[in-house]
Formats: C-alpha cells, sequence, structure tokens
C-alpha cells in the first residue's frame, strides 16, 4: 500500500492513475488545495492506522497535538509530514513516523520515504529509506 502525507496532492493524483491496482492512501497538506479529509483513519490487517500531514497539529513546534489525537482515536500508528524531517517514535505503545519527504526534502536532508510493516504476531515496524543521487 502507498500512503501519500500530502503536499503535491498531483503526484499522488498521477500515482493513482499510473497504478491503479495498487492501495493507496492520502491525506492533503498544508499546500495542497482540494477538498479531502485532513484526517484518516485506516485499518490495515486489524491495526489501526491515524495518517495526516501534521500541519492541522502544528508538528513544527512540538507533538503534543498529534500523540493526544493518536490517543483519543486509539491508533497503533500516526503518520505524519510537514516538517519534512525524518522522526521516528514509540510513546505509550503507539508508533509515529514522519518518513521524511522524497520529492523536497530541504533542510540538506537526502530524500526519504518510510516502510511500515505489520505483523499481527510482532506488531509494526518501520524502517526509512534514503535515497542517494550521483
Amino acid at each position: 500500500m502507498i500512503i501519500h502525507l500530502g503536499d503535491c496532492w498531483g503526484d499522488y493524483v498521477k500515482l493513482q492513475r499510473e497504478f491503479p491496482e495498487l492501495p493507496m492512501a492520502g491525506v492533503p497538506g498544508n499546500c495542497d488545495y482540494v477538498r479531502e479529509e485532513l484526517i484518516r483513519t485506516l485499518s490495515i490487517e486489524g491495526f489501526e492506522v491515524m495518517i495526516c500531514h501534521g500541519h492541522t497539529y502544528h508538528v513544527k513546534i512540538d507533538l503534543c497535538s498529534l500523540q493526544y489525537a493518536a490517543q483519543d482515536k486509539k491508533v497503533h500508528a500516526a503518520l505524519f509530514g510537514h516538517t519534512h524531517k525524518v522522526y521516528y517514535a514509540k510513546h505509550n505503545d503507539i508508533v509515529y513516523l514522519n518518513p521524511g519527504s522524497i520529492g523536497a526534502p530541504g533542510f540538506r536532508n537526502p530524500p526519504s520515504y518510510g516502510i511500515m510493516k505489520i505483523d499481527k504476531q510482532e506488531g509494526i515496524s518501520v524502517d526509512v529509506k534514503y535515497i542517494e543521487f550521483g
């Protein structure tokens, strides 16, 4: 499954058109001017995963609002973007992941994306992959 965490909504639409057989989910970012759900909860293999861009939770300041929302929604993972910086933590049994940015990383970070694996026995594990050019 491909999960798009906002900004460059047009890229998400192109992916859907180019790979219609792949399951996808997405949310718009603060730079996307579309009328779509800003926060979604996905059920994947019996695990609840919240996806958002992060701007509505002010993740550039701190993660408190995001953490409260994730706890309130009783999710197993919260995936977010907005900062364009990789972040991973597990807090109160909830996995938090910002995979960085594959298209506009900024902050002298290489482009990156996240891989989340869900296993009914082992739970959720995540990995971040960096794309090196040259």
